[in-house]
């Protein structure tokens, strides 16, 4: 399977959000009538703002023209620190292939093109959440375990 990269942009609008719904839906194993119009709105509002301003970098694999999956990076500044010194980080969310084609290269092509974006701005920094089938891909590309973090509980 040939798989190619293309980034997205606020023309792809509708299909970002078709996809992001459909991630946010298997991630958080929400029910398929669940539409949730507010959290729609808000990673609509997101994207408009994040894209033009490239605090965000989408993008979608396609495998002979149909797209299968998709990922994003969000870039933001922190304080600057011997680990970090451009202050730059990126978060990479959202990627995702569907069931038919996991286990084929293309996540690890989302997330390698997602990567090379990143550096070609100075990020430094580069994190991620995981599943646990996510792991091992991500471990493949250098990604490592973080010591010592935290989250607030709702």
């Amino acid at each position: 399977m040939t798989i190619e990269i293309k980034q997205a942009d606020l023309k792809d609008l509708d299909v970002l959000m078709a996809w992001r719904m459909e991630v946010l839906h298997e991630v958080f194993d929400l029910p398929d009538d669940d539409k949730d119009p507010e959290l729609y709105e808000n990673n609509r509002q997101y994207y408009l703002h994040a894209l033009p301003e490239e605090h965000h970098i989408a993008c979608f694999a396609l495998a002979d023209g149909e797209i299968i999956g998709c990922g994003g990076i969000c870039l933001q500044r922190e304080m600057p620190s011997p680990d970090n010194r451009s202050g730059t980080c990126g978060y990479l969310m959202n990627i995702y292939t569907r069931q038919p084609y996991r286990h084929q290269g293309a996540g690890k092509q989302i997330v390698r093109w997602l990567i090379n974006q990143a550096r070609e701005r100075h990020v430094e920094k580069i994190y991620l959440e995981t599943s646990d089938d996510g792991r091992p891909m991500y471990e493949q590309l250098g990604f490592e375990d973080l010591q010592g973090y935290m989250k607030l509980s709702r």
